[in-house]
């Protein structure tokens, strides 16, 4: 097996702490390095062991949000997800702004919690689905295609954009408008550069943003 990813889990709940830490062990794919409970114990084994991923509660001690923030700033390489029981808008759009790679609720599957880490670790972004749609389908369809216009998007882009925002991966984009996941891919780089954003998430709520001008 390839060298696993290393981690801190930040809930200052111990028996759920526990369970996950328990879970990313069992997976073979993770190495959890500590274990935190409040935003100090998170930034001091974040400078301490320099993880690859810290997960990350958004209501400790401290305020995961706040940590998130501080985490970015003091050590970039880190990539963060927050796990939390919290789907208000207010909050994701806040763990988004202090640079959060990853936005997951707390009643997802073992399974897909670890599939989520590892395709956050590899480069990619993640929100809840059904928080994206939440956050990204409120507007009519008419403002929505005049909006994402305005930054020049091709049919295609627009199609691509918008399954996005419904919270499909790339996979499940190129299945669904049957073209390859590669050239998936191609269209969301077109998608980020001429959006001036950096990942799927970021493109995700540039769209929902366009949508309330």
């Amino acid at each position: 097996m390839a060298e696993r990813i290393t981690i801190v889990v930040v809930d200052d709940h111990p028996l759920f702490r526990e369970g996950v830490v328990t879970t990313l062990l069992e997976s073979g794919y993770f190495d959890v390095v500590a274990q935190a409970g409040s935003k100090e114990q998170a930034m001091m084994f974040a400078e301490k062991h320099m993880p690859d991923l810290m997960l990350v509660d958004v209501s400790m001690p401290g305020g995961g949000i706040e940590t998130a923030g501080e985490l970015a700033a003091k050590c970039p390489a880190i990539k963060v997800i927050m796990l939390t029981v919290s789907e208000q808008e207010h909050d994701v759009q806040a763990a988004l702004r202090a640079q959060a790679r990853g936005y997951v609720l707390k009643g997802v599957a073992s399974s897909e919690l670890i599939s989520i880490l590892r395709d956050i670790y590899n480069g990619d972004s993640y929100i809840s689905p059904n928080l994206a749609v939440n956050l990204l389908m409120r507007s009519q369809e008419d403002t929505k295609k005049n909006a994402v216009e305005d930054f020049d998007l091709s049919d295609r882009e627009r199609q691509i954009l918008e399954k996005l925002a419904k919270g499909l991966s790339n996979r499940d984009i190129a299945n669904d408008i049957c073209l390859s996941e590669k050239t998936v891919k191609h269209y969301m780089t077109n998608i980020m550069t001429k959006l001036h954003v950096s990942n799927r998430v970021q493109a995700a709520i540039k769209a929902y943003e366009m949508t309330r001008n």
